[in-house]
């Protein structure tokens, strides 16, 4: 009896991340020193209210691939967070590239730390040349239309985001250099202070207590909590060193 052939689902035949380049490949403009760090301050300082660990992505310089029409088109943000991941298995594999039509999701925010090689590219000010890939600012507004786009120019101390307001990117006001997301329960400001021994203005995620604290800050802070609970039982009499 004839058994008819059904079409495999796309999941099956797309590429997978192991078929798709996850280094830059021909591409000039490797992070400096200060992406770097940066993008390091901003997924140690992220964490959204009300979500999982295995429901957020936080990557830096990760590709990403958009269409799946033209899969080995992608751009590389500097640092971009996906939130609602679907469930993954209890073993889950560290992604090698993004691809959105294997995870299913767009990511909801991106920054990127302009340059003076990539402000055209980064603000939307470059037009698409004939025959090449969208430019960045297509991608992230007219694709995937991912809701926070973020723009920081460390040499002019600029911040500007833009959010998606119908089929457009708008520009939106920051009091303070302050965007409040509230369905994160997050910030993201610019801070003065230092980091890995760098002092600069820094794009750094704050709650509604205030700057979200490093590892470094947490450490600090329980060693000055120690050292005063040391001092008081010293006070009174007790060696805090030999407790019983």
């Amino acid at each position: 009896m004839y058994q008819p052939i059904h079409p495999r689902s796309p999941l099956e035949t797309m590429p997978t991340m192991y078929d798709l380049p996850s280094e830059l490949v021909g591409e000039s403009g490797l992070p400096d020193e200060f992406h770097i760090i940066q993008a390091a301050l901003l997924t140690e300082t992220c964490q959204p209210f009300g979500y999982l660990p295995e429901e957020i992505l936080l990557a830096s310089d990760l590709n990403l691939y958009y269409d799946p029409r033209h899969t080995q088109w992608y751009k590389r943000p500097d640092w971009y967070m996906v939130v609602d991941l679907p469930k993954v298995t209890s073993d889950p594999e560290m992604r090698l590239s993004y691809l959105v039509w294997q995870e299913g999701i767009s990511p909801f925010l991106v920054v990127e730390l302009l340059s003076p090689g990539t402000e055209a590219e980064d603000l939307g000010r470059r037009l698409r040349e004939i025959n090449q890939p969208p430019t960045k600012w297509e991608v992230y507004e007219r694709i995937l239309r991912i809701p926070y786009y973020v723009v920081y120019d460390r040499y002019e101390n600029n911040l500007r985001v833009f959010k998606i307001s119908g089929d457009r990117y708008e520009a939106i006001a920051l009091p303070e250099n302050r965007l409040w997301i509230e369905n994160l329960g997050l910030g993201l400001g610019l801070w003065q202070g230092t980091y890995r021994n760098f002092s600069s203005l820094w794009l750094r995620w704050y709650d509604r207590t205030g700057w979200i604290p490093t590892l470094a800050e947490k450490a600090e802070a329980e060693s000055q909590r120690a050292d005063r609970l040391a001092a008081y039982l010293r006070s009174q009499g007790i060696d805090p060193d030999n407790l019983p």
